[in-house]
């Protein structure tokens, strides 16, 4: 199944310089355009590590998608203005292409749910790496708390053990 990602999602893993994580995923991953505007403001705004973002796209990690159907852009327009265009339009590809949606912002994880559309997060995929073998706990913990203090990730957690008991 295709992935669109947010904002948020990039931003974290940005910060850390660890993008490839989404690698591990191993489906093929979209940016909006809108969620790529923020991006670019972010840059303008001084937040150097988001050229790892570009560098993502240049490298052909991630794709740029925009909505393109007619039943498309009539849900975009309908979406609550909670949402910011990036959740909006990703929301939006999501539901009307049957994608997962990568987001850590709460108002558009709370639209997902009621709308169907299946969801992850930053620490959905930290929980994935370590689970699979393919980072350590002690190296998930290393990189959320890098999150914590590079992004400004609001993390419900700070430790991956309590995600990992869940099973």
């Amino acid at each position: 199944m295709p992935i669109v990602i947010d904002t948020t999602v990039l931003s974290n893993l940005a910060a850390i310089n660890r993008l490839d994580l989404l690698r591990l995923l191993g489906n093929t991953l979209y940016l909006v355009s809108a969620v790529y505007e923020e991006i670019q403001h972010g840059l303008e705004q001084g937040y150097a590590f988001l050229t790892n973002v570009d560098q993502a796209l240049d490298d052909g990690l991630v794709q740029l998608v925009t909505i393109e159907s007619e039943a498309e852009w009539q849900q975009f327009r309908s979406m609550p203005n909670k949402l910011h265009r990036g959740e909006a339009m990703s929301l939006t590809i999501a539901s009307k292409r049957g994608w997962l949606f990568l987001t850590d912002d709460r108002a558009a994880r709370l639209y997902a749910s009621r709308q169907g559309i299946s969801y992850s997060g930053t620490l959905g995929l930290l929980r994935y790496a370590v689970k699979n073998g393919h980072i350590t706990l002690e190296e998930g913990n290393n990189l959320l708390a890098g999150m914590i203090t590079l992004a400004n990730y609001n993390a419900p957690v700070t430790n991956l053990r309590d995600l990992l008991a869940g099973g």
